[in-house]
């Protein structure tokens, strides 16, 4: 009878999954790539789907999503159908598990992971947006090092950050080259740099877009506002990285505490120790 419940949930598991993993074949259109994101836009609740999340954690994924790098091929329903597939599947093999030996510790531990699968895609995505934040804003400083020489070699601010993002790897450089294709497709330099700052959530990333709209705006030499925050960031990133390791010391000492010193403890002490009841053993004590 189990075997035929877990057989059941599984083959009804395979088609839930296949539905939430292949991407629609609603097409795209074509400028899609070129709209400037706001980044208080929230997704349409007309999907059947909706009732899953909340609208405000709809907006939230959305927004996790567009940081994370994965739209277009993730979207918040085919991620909304994978929690739906998840949390589907925990509770058919919760009740699988709790149907062969009920008790409140069962009840419980499926409860569990039917929450745990609910929220792991939530979790997976916001994952991935940080980690991209950060590989962004720790290659922003060597990526306007390479903008400043190609500047001051004769380039325009166009062809030396084109010049970065061609040359370069990793999300910024992906970032930076898709502003210069907003440019080249009739975006104003200011409209592109708004759209790339909407994309992104890292501060030091919006605050040299900021300076370049207003270098634009003033007539302000790029060189050298490209130059000063290209210092400023490595500055940043050096104390950045120095705060991180004087907190090293603090998050070792737990761990050294309760799981080192007492490994440690056993076996220095622990032949000593047990030579010394041998010998009191010995003597009668």
């Amino acid at each position: 009878m189990l075997v035929t419940l877990a057989a059941a949930a599984l083959a009804a598991a395979l088609p839930l999954l296949v539905f939430a993993l292949v991407p629609s074949r609603v097409a795209a259109p074509s400028t899609a790539a070129v709209e400037v994101p706001s980044a208080t836009a929230t997704p349409s609740t007309s999907s059947p789907l909706h009732w899953i999340a909340p609208a405000g954690a709809a907006a939230r994924l959305d927004r996790s999503l567009q940081l994370a790098g994965l739209l277009p091929e993730w979207t918040v329903h085919r991620v909304l159908r994978a929690k739906l597939v998840a949390t589907v599947s925990a509770l058919a093999l919760g009740a699988v598990f709790v149907a062969t030996g009920p008790s409140p510790w069962r009840v419980l531990l499926a409860v569990l992971v039917a929450a745990i699968a609910y929220v792991a895609p939530d979790a997976l995505v916001a994952s991935r947006a940080r980690e991209r934040q950060e590989r962004i804003q720790h290659a922003l400083p060597d990526a306007l090092d390479q903008v400043t020489i190609a500047i001051e070699a004769g380039l325009g601010l166009e062809t030396a950050i084109a010049r970065a993002g061609q040359f370069g790897s990793g999300p910024l450089a992906e970032e930076l080259t898709r502003t210069i294709q907003d440019m080249r497709v009739g975006f104003s330099r200011k409209e592109a740099w708004l759209a790339l700052a909407a994309r992104t959530d890292v501060v030091d990333l919006r605050r040299f877009a900021r300076a370049i709209m207003q270098a634009d705006q003033y007539g302000v030499s790029i060189a050298h506002v490209v130059r000063t925050q290209a210092k400023e960031l490595r500055a940043k990133r050096r104390q950045r990285a120095e705060e991180r390791a004087m907190k090293v010391p603090v998050k070792i000492l737990f761990p050294l505490m309760f799981s080192i010193l007492p490994v440690l403890f056993i076996v220095v002490l622990g032949p000593g120790v047990l030579n010394l009841l041998q010998v009191l053993g010995a003597v009668g004590l």
